[in-house]
């Protein structure tokens, strides 16, 4: 398997992906890699209800992707993985996927979470997770759009939280 972005954005699937991303990084299949996405049947069923008809949309636990990451299978597949935090990329990683850049899209804002940009904010456990796939050597990067200049995210991070 060929994966041609790996995206953070608790969307998932909605217009910047469909009509940007998708354009730019041309993939077979969008996967979103969550245990709390594919354990729940209604909201796996939501999310995937808009997909593009001319793509594969799925949505996997971390160990599946794992698995169909090393397949024979899917080895001709291109795919945009999308993500809900960066905790699921440090296990998708330490399960044996080579992720080396992560787009940082969206994280909603909510009471526990400390703002980082306008569409980014995180919890301590975020943070954690951020730092570990700098550890990693994953290149963090912020953009909304393809179109968009890309900006270190680990450095407006650690700006941020001083």
């Amino acid at each position: 398997m060929k994966i041609v972005l790996s995206r953070i954005d608790d969307r998932f699937i909605h217009g910047q992906v469909l009509t940007r991303w998708i354009k730019v990084n041309e993939a077979d299949r969008i996967i979103i890699v969550s245990d709390e996405v594919a354990a729940d049947e209604m909201r796996k069923t939501l999310i995937l209800s808009v997909a593009p008809s001319n793509v594969k949309a799925s949505a996997v636990s971390i160990s599946k992707m794992e698995k169909a990451f090393h397949s024979p299978r899917y080895q001709d597949t291109t795919a945009m993985l999308l993500f809900e935090n960066p905790s699921d990329i440090v296990s998708l990683i330490e399960a044996g996927v080579p992720i080396k850049t992560v787009n940082v899209g969206g994280m909603r804002f909510a009471n526990d979470r400390k703002q980082i940009t306008k569409s980014v904010s995180v919890t301590e456990e975020d943070i954690s997770a951020f730092e570990k796939l700098n550890e990693l050597g994953v290149k963090l990067e912020l953009r909304q759009l393809p179109s968009d200049t890309s900006e270190d995210f680990i450095q407006l991070l650690r700006n941020e939280i001083k």
